[in-house]
């Protein structure tokens, strides 16, 4: 079993290796260059490296359309473009824990379980996205591309999901990732857990943050909340929460403030 699972390792970094380095065409990067302003932002050598990220992405995940909608190259690319940006500087693993992205023509609904004391109660709930713990992930087209196109309001729905499989891979969603490296654990705990509660507080007096409301329901929302505004306000995030904004500096090794401070020059 170990050879046939060297073999198979060897094979998989050769053809990851083979498609990063494959051109994009012209017409996919005129999709990005369309439907995901993050792409414009980002310095000419890590778009190079987004476009091999998004063709081993490709040839490892399946897109299904849900309630007749067909898949095109435009869906996929923009979900491929928005999805690998988190893989920036990383190596070449794809989100390695799912296979399947299920793509909605629009919001879409989930029966939802919930107990009231020994009551079961079944409720209907309208999605834009979620990500299943070692399943596909579920996407809203409309919401995909609205989110897309606004690329400074820090609601990002693809960002969001992505971030969870980034989350899962220590097996669990509960807002503490594989880090870069064992001594940054103390750090992340330290200052995710504060502004965490300091989120709680905010919400609970309905005051405004640079972090959505939504991050409140638990850490792993509150680290894929964080994420999209790490991405998408990095700014007002860099000014507002230093510290959280370094932590995810230092995860995602990259540096949104920056690219934005360039844009604008």
């Amino acid at each position: 079993m170990f050879l046939v699972w060297l073999i198979h390792s060897k094979l998989q970094r050769s053809r990851r290796n083979k498609l990063f380095f494959k051109p994009l065409p012209p017409g996919w990067i005129q999709i990005l260059e369309d439907n995901v302003p993050l792409y414009s932002l980002l310095p000419e050598n890590l778009q190079d490296e987004l476009h091999g990220r998004i063709n081993i992405f490709l040839d490892e995940k399946e897109f299904i359309g849900c309630r007749g909608l067909q898949m095109s190259d435009e869906i996929r690319i923009t979900i491929s473009g928005n999805a690998c940006i988190l893989l920036l500087k990383r190596d070449k693993r794809c989100f390695p824990r799912f296979t399947s992205i299920l793509v909605h023509p629009d919001t879409y609904v989930t029966k939802q379980v919930t107990y009231d004391g020994l009551v079961e109660v079944h409720d209907d709930s309208i999605r834009s996205g979620e990500s299943w713990h070692r399943g596909p992930v579920v996407l809203s087209w409309a919401d995909v591309i609205h989110g897309s196109l606004n690329s400074d309001d820090g609601h990002n729905v693809v960002l969001h999901e992505f971030a969870h499989k980034l989350d899962e891979e220590n097996e669990i969603m509960n807002g503490l990732p594989v880090l870069r490296d064992s001594s940054h654990y103390a750090d992340w705990a330290k200052v995710l857990s504060k502004e965490y509660d300091s989120l709680l507080i905010r919400v609970e007096h309905r005051t405004n943050s640079v972090i959505d409301a939504y991050g409140a329901v638990s850490p792993a929302e509150f680290f894929a909340v964080a994420t999209e505004s790490f991405f998408e306000k990095p700014l007002q995030m860099k000014q507002k929460l230093p510290e959280l904004y370094e932590q995810f500096k230092i995860f995602y090794n990259m540096d949104p403030a920056e690219w934005r401070n360039k844009s604008r020059a």
